[in-house]
């Protein structure tokens, strides 16, 4: 199982996020799918799965305090769950240390 979130930088980004649509419990999706959106004061922008498999639950305290993202995105702004389908996409995502170095070669 993964919990399914953004960064900090993302939602600093985003500014205060006012609405977010979440993937259906049970959906099936694959590696980079759409499956939502998050709305801000500033811009909407859509959500991508980063592994494939199938929605096990959303976090519902989302519908009425969307801006947990903003204040807590590491802990009580978690948006899903997922099932995952290969653990084998697990390697091709970046952990904290080399997204926080490619946050910073991007700003060079």
């Amino acid at each position: 199982m993964g919990k399914v979130g953004i960064s900090q930088y993302a939602q600093e980004a985003l500014g205060d996020i006012v609405f977010a649509q979440l993937p259906d419990v049970g959906t099936e999706y694959t590696q980079h799918d759409e499956c939502g959106a998050l709305e801000s004061v500033k811009a909407a922008s859509e959500l991508y799965t980063p592994v494939s498999g199938k929605v096990l639950s959303k976090n519902s305290a989302l519908d009425d305090s969307p801006g947990l993202i903003n204040k807590s995105c590491y802990d009580k702004g978690w948006l899903f769950t997922i099932e995952l389908k290969s653990a084998e996409e697990l390697k091709g995502l970046m952990n904290e240390g080399k997204y926080q170095a490619y946050l910073k070669s991007q700003s060079e």
